[in-house]
């Protein structure tokens, strides 16, 4: 229901503000003036009733011709009724019928000054009465009453002039706001419009910046959302991809392998065992692949061991057996300088994978009669594990894909080797996990270089 939209609420927020500035603008003003039409009329009766009351104080008593011939003298043309009564109350002159209210000429003759005005019937209604007093003795009081038209008038006409201007403002503020709300909704319901297509999957889709406000700066946060989006769900898709493809190869060589024993009748042990033997090469690199898939996940999934104290030497002198084992197939040399007291705050499983992973790649992608050198250093804040070798290196152009995914920079060679292309976006997770950086670089004159650093944590972390 359009009662429930958000340009119905806005104009209506609108319109409220607005009525209660334009209630202000036609009360303010109008009782500002009235109130100060009031103060001038008190202070100038006040002023005059002085003088007639002064001049009445002569008399020893009030009497009509005494009061009469004091009045005469005195220039009070501009009210419209003048009474004045004697210590009894009775009145000795009076020259209206214009209503008055006697209760204050009665308050008055006991010694108080009374002012009344009221601005009603288009006029201003003022009175006065003040008492006479004659040596020490209120011999009697006067009360003065006018009408005032003019003034009433002038505000009058301010106050329709106000309110034919609040009307002209309130039509204007209305169009405004409609127009206006219409013009951000509409930005916003484009906006909502580019969610919607991106929701529906298309992630290559932009959002068109208009403006520079900040509509414009919601719009520049959902097209990068949107850009992170997209770069996700390819990655997502070679992911799946790659790995589906990394899966499929070990397991087509078994089934192939497979059907060929069960096919070949007679087949001789030789070849039994070649092909039994091939089998095993293949389950080994799904096994090892599918290891790396679950490692990754786990890193994926925010799942971390609780640090704790590894001694990186040590983790080092267990892996070594195992890279030695390959190293002498491939005919490398392996070569290590090890300091001691190179402890780090992390998990030593995944230590011992950062280890074996970089040692292994640098043993792998080596050439026959090269060598591997593995170092552990320290100063006062770092920890260094330097992996250098005298293979085939790395490419300047492709040192930054290398933790990718399934990012190989030898791709024959890789498979060759039962390369997954996953080991070092591990290490990289790894590293980076437990407040470590990875940098790789070139081994002169051949080679690749790998140095991992990790800060050093101090003695109450690692309580050695």
């Amino acid at each position: 229901m359009f009662t429930h939209t958000i340009r119905f609420k806005f104009i209506v927020f609108i319109l409220a503000i607005l009525l209660v500035l334009l209630v202000l603008l036609n009360t303010y003003p109008i009782v500002s003036s009235r109130d100060t039409v009031f103060q001038e009329k008190q202070s100038s009766m006040a002023s005059q009733v002085t003088v007639v009351s002064s001049a009445l104080a002569s008399l020893d008593r009030l009497s009509e011709e005494g009061v009469s011939d004091v009045l005469r003298f005195l220039d009070l043309s501009g009210f419209d009724r003048i009474i004045v009564v004697n210590s009894a109350g009775t009145p000795v002159f009076d020259d209206g019928q214009t209503p008055i209210n006697l209760e204050d000429v009665r308050t008055a003759l006991e010694g108080k000054s009374v002012f009344r005005s009221v601005f009603a019937g288009g006029a201003f209604e003022s009175s006065i009465a003040v008492p006479v007093g004659s040596r020490n003795a209120v011999i009697g009081a006067v009360s003065l009453y006018e009408t005032d038209t003019e003034r009433a008038d002038i505000i009058l006409s301010i106050q329709h002039r106000f309110a034919i201007l609040s009307m002209l403002i309130g039509a204007a503020a209305l169009i405004l706001a409609v127009l206006f709300s219409w013009i951000v909704l509409r930005r916003l319901t484009r906006l909502a419009g580019s969610m919607h297509t991106v929701a529906g999957g298309d992630y290559t889709h932009r959002h068109e910046i208009t403006g520079n406000d900040e509509i414009s700066e919601l719009g520049e946060e959902f097209n990068a959302l949107t850009a992170r989006l997209e770069t996700n769900e390819d990655q997502r898709r070679r992911f799946v991809s790659d790995a589906s493809h990394e899966l499929k190869t070990p397991l087509a060589s078994i089934r192939l392998l497979s059907d060929s024993i069960l096919t070949t009748e007679q087949m001789d042990e030789g070849t039994m065992r070649e092909f039994v033997s091939d089998i095993r090469t293949a389950a080994d690199r799904l096994q090892r692949t599918t290891e790396k898939l679950l490692d990754l996940s786990r890193l994926d999934d925010g799942v971390r061991l609780i640090p704790e104290p590894v001694d990186l030497k040590q983790i080092t002198l267990d892996a070594l057996p195992g890279i030695c084992v390959l190293a002498r197939e491939s005919k490398v040399t392996v070569n290590t300088q090890l300091d001691d007291g190179c402890v780090i705050m992390a998990s030593a499983d995944e230590m011992s994978r950062v280890v074996f992973n970089l040692a292994e790649n640098a043993v792998k992608y080596n050439v026959p009669g090269g060598s591997v050198s593995i170092t552990l250093s320290k100063d006062d804040e770092n920890v260094r594990l330097t992996v250098a070798d005298t293979g085939i290196g790395i490419p300047e152009e492709d040192r930054l894909n290398i933790f990718t995914r399934f990012y190989r920079v030898d791709k024959a060679r890789s498979r060759a080797s039962g390369g997954s292309g996953l080991g070092l976006s591990i290490v990289h997770d790894a590293v980076l996990a437990y407040g470590g950086s990875i940098d790789v670089g070139s081994n002169r004159p051949q080679g690749s270089v790998f140095v991992v650093s990790f800060p050093r944590p101090s003695s109450e972390d690692t309580g050695i």
